[in-house]
Formats: C-alpha cells, structure tokens, sequence
C-alpha cells in the first residue's frame, strides 16, 4: 500500500471546529508537523476537507 506524508502548513486558530477536528485526526496539531500515513479513500476525504491547511508528498518506499 502507498504511503502519503501530511504536512500542517498553517495554523488552526480561528478556524471552523470541524477542520480542527479533522486535523487532530489525522494526528498533526501546530504548523511543520508531520505525519505518515496510509493512502486511503477515507485519508484522501479528510485532506480534501482541509487542503488549504497541509501539504501532501508521496513517500517512495
């Protein structure tokens, strides 16, 4: 299975709580985290949600 890596590029503040809520699940918090995961339907549904706030890079394994 592919890997994706999840950048936060901004911060949350003043942001709606459902895009809070989708960036604590996918496990990031404050701006330059990152994060590994599996590149799923439902992973891919929650990026979609909060594009303007990550980055995404395929990892090569």
């Amino acid at each position: 299975m592919s890997k994706i890596k999840v950048v936060q590029t901004r911060s949350i503040i003043d942001r709606p709580k459902n895009q809070k809520k989708i960036i604590e699940a996918l496990g990031l918090g404050r701006p330059n985290w990152e994060i590994v995961h599996n590149d799923t339907p439902q992973i891919r549904g929650m990026i979609k949600k909060v594009t303007h706030l990550v980055r995404v890079e395929e990892v090569k394994e």
